[in-house]
């Protein structure tokens, strides 16, 4: 399977962040550490409501951050240890297409729910392994990816074909 390329960046550039640290504290130069770009603070980022509306009707609630633009969607959950169990990253992707991600400087495990464009949710990706190059993606198009502390899914029994309800996916009422 071939990643998509526009996450590649996200790789390169925490391989990038994670060498420049570490050689600017082996050296103990804070010039080194002065040129590198910290990670975002979650708090930047966008932040509204998503909610999933289950087969069966349920209604789960979550707060969402947004990664509305490449370097936060490079970043994404990186470097984060824990998240609340209603809380999630949405990726969106215009134009619909075929999105492959990967753990690597993630330390969380993590649900991907693929959506596609009318918000169902196309695939699961359970309990993603934290800091993996394992290539996740899903063979048909898809509008969003909102990733979910692992085992949430499993939690509040979120299955494909549920439906994610967004402003930004076009499903909010």
């Amino acid at each position: 399977m071939k990643p998509d390329l526009k996450f590649a960046p996200r790789v390169i550039g925490a391989c990038l962040l994670s060498t420049a640290l570490l050689l600017g504290t082996l050296a103990g130069a804070d010039s080194a550490r002065a040129d590198v770009t910290a990670p975002e603070p979650l708090a930047a980022f966008p932040q509204s409501l998503l909610a999933i509306r289950t087969a069966s009707g349920k209604v789960v609630n979550f707060k969402i951050w947004t990664a509305d633009r490449p370097s936060r969607q490079e970043q994404g959950l990186m470097f984060v240890h824990d998240i609340d169990d209603h809380a999630g990253m949405l990726f969106l992707f215009e134009p619909v297409r075929q999105i492959s991600m990967w753990m690597k400087n993630t330390y969380l495990s993590l649900d991907l729910l693929f959506i596609d464009a009318t918000g169902r949710i196309d695939y699961i990706a359970p309990r993603a392994t934290p800091l993996s190059t394992d290539i996740i993606s899903d063979p048909r198009p898809v509008a969003a990816v909102l990733e979910l502390k692992g085992g949430i899914c499993d939690q509040f029994k979120i299955q494909v074909g549920d439906r994610a309800i967004h402003t930004s996916l076009g499903t909010a009422p």
